[in-house]
């Protein structure tokens, strides 16, 4: 996936970053010090939670339980924002999130979980293990695709830079 704009976002004369250097950031195996946040926003009133976001063929995947703020600000606005500090570089990723049902991604999505220690597998149109995140619920877990079109990238180690990429999808 190539972006089909960059934008220097640097006021400091440093060059613009590639978007190499934020995708690999995004790919790279999820550690216990990183986390990302989705943001959502129902009848104007905005909401945050921390998820745990895995990358999969150019998207971010996550889960939510069914009955949880963010899938029924989701099911109102599927807009949203997905932010992370990631080692490297600090991004915020605009897009929209929608549920996905067919079991061909739910195998590889819940697959990509077990390899980071958490027992998830598909049960019907959703996810199930026997624990998931203290604020979670009990299962089922809904799985979302996360489409992004405008990524914001902040370096936070050299070479230092600000960039924005644009992405027609």
């Amino acid at each position: 996936m190539t972006p089909s704009e960059t934008k220097n976002l640097d006021r400091y004369g440093s060059d613009a970053l590639p978007w190499s250097r934020a995708r690999d950031a995004l790919a790279q195996d999820p550690t216990p010090d990183v986390t990302h946040f989705l943001g959502t926003c129902r009848d104007g009133i905005p909401h945050a939670a921390g998820i745990g976001a895995q990358w999969l063929d150019d998207y971010l995947y996550f889960t939510s339980n069914p009955r949880a703020r963010k899938a029924r600000d989701l099911a109102v606005n599927p807009r949203c924002t997905i932010s992370a500090r990631l080692p490297g570089i600090d991004l915020v990723l605009d897009g929209t999130a929608e549920r996905v049902t067919d079991g061909e991604t739910l195998e590889a999505v819940a697959a990509g979980y077990r390899a980071g220690g958490w027992p998830a597998e598909v049960e019907g149109d959703a996810l199930t293990a026997p624990y998931s995140a203290p604020s979670a619920g009990a299962p089922p877990w809904h799985v979302y695709r996360f489409t992004f079109t405008k990524v914001v990238g902040v370096a936070t180690v050299e070479p230092y830079g600000a960039t924005r990429w644009t992405f027609d999808r």
